[in-house]
This record gives structure tokens, sequence and C-alpha cells, in this order.
């Protein structure tokens, strides 16, 4: 390989950091889709699959199985209070888990290329996450609808915009959490990725 062919790669993160800095245009959603579906295909779906998340959803999935919307409802009710207090019982047992401090992390690692990652179980509620959610359901979202329920290898690259809390532009990538053994789908797993850095982050060359 030359060195102007081992280049190319890196010129082109930099070509899409520049035009995502000016403006979220739709050919910048455009380039970006393809890198973000092939990195939920690979690193999201890898970290997702790992076993302290896979018996944190399925042992939620147990409880919550049974949950009618009603109850859900006030589940998510619960949250949206808690956020605002002292007391934060639900939260806690959410943020506290051995899941959420694997998926924590797993973001400190990526060096900001990941700006938050929420699992949900089969209900689209919280199971962990790194980052505070406003709400405990996520049931009618895109984010969940698009994926469970739709083929295990299913990829949903969501709207480039300008993350509140770190201001960079991400998009959130989606895909389902399958069970090990059976294939069954069991959850939802969704990504901020900070998109300046993604073709650093997918083809560039170490």
């Amino acid at each position: 390989m030359s060195f102007y062919s081992a280049l190319r790669p890196k010129v082109a993160a930099l070509c899409l950091a520049a035009v995502l800095a000016m403006s979220v245009a739709p050919q910048a959603q455009d380039d970006a889709t393809a890198p973000l579906t092939a990195l939920g295909k690979g690193d999201i779906t890898a970290f997702a699959d790992e076993p302290v998340v896979i018996a944190a959803i399925m042992a939620q999935n147990v409880i919550t199985n049974g949950y009618d919307q009603d109850k859900i409802d006030a589940l998510d009710r619960q949250w949206r209070a808690e956020v605002g207090s002292s007391k934060r019982p639900l939260i806690e047992a959410t943020t506290g888990n051995g899941a959420s401090t694997f998926l924590v992390d797993v973001q400190k690692a990526s060096l900001g290329r990941y700006t938050e990652i929420l699992v949900m179980d089969a209900k689209g509620l919280n199971v962990a996450q790194t980052i505070l959610t406003s709400d405990y359901w996520h049931g009618d979202e895109d984010n969940f609808t698009a994926t469970f329920g739709a083929t295990a290898d299913a990829v949903h690259v969501g709207k480039i915009g300008r993350n509140v809390r770190s201001q960079a532009l991400q998009s959130q990538v989606s895909v389902p959490v399958t069970h090990p053994v059976s294939g069954a789908l069991i959850g939802v797993i969704t990504v901020g990725v900070d998109v300046s850095m993604l073709y650093l982050l997918v083809v560039a060359p170490g």
C-alpha cells in the first residue's frame, strides 16, 4: 500500500469532521449511516453480548415480563420524580448495578467516541446506563421500536444532533440484544456516537 493510499481514510475522517462541525446537512447524515451501521454490527454488538449485560437484561425480564402498561407508567413516573430528588431507589438500583459499571468503563475507554450508553429490557425499561436518562420507559421511542421485534441483526441509526451534555454532534445507534443460546430478542442497547470521530473509529488504520 502506498503512502497516499494509507492516508486516504484519515483524510476522509478529517473532512467528515469538518463538514459536521459546520452543519448537520443531509449529506453528512447519509455519509455517516454506513459506518454507524457497521459500528452497530461490530463493536456495539460485541460489548452488548458481554455476560454481565446479558445477565442483567435476563434477570430484569423475569421481573418485568408480567408488567402491564399501568405498572410501566407508574415506574416511569417514579423515575421522573427521583431525578429531582435526593432519594433515588429506582435510579440507584439501575445506575449502581454491575452492567452499568461495565458500560461506564466501556465509555471511558472509548476516549470520547461514545457519549452515552443505555440498555433496555424487553419492555423498553432501563436496565443499565452510563448517563441519567430523564425517563425510565423507552418502549414508545424509535431506538426501541425500530430494533426490538425486528431481525436480530437490525441496526437503527438516529439523526445527527447535538448532545446536550457534551455538545458533541452525535447519532444514537441502537441494536437488539439476543439470548446467547436461543437467539431470541431480549432487549436493546443504544449508544451515542460522536460522529466527528466516526471514521477514526471505524476505518482508519492504526
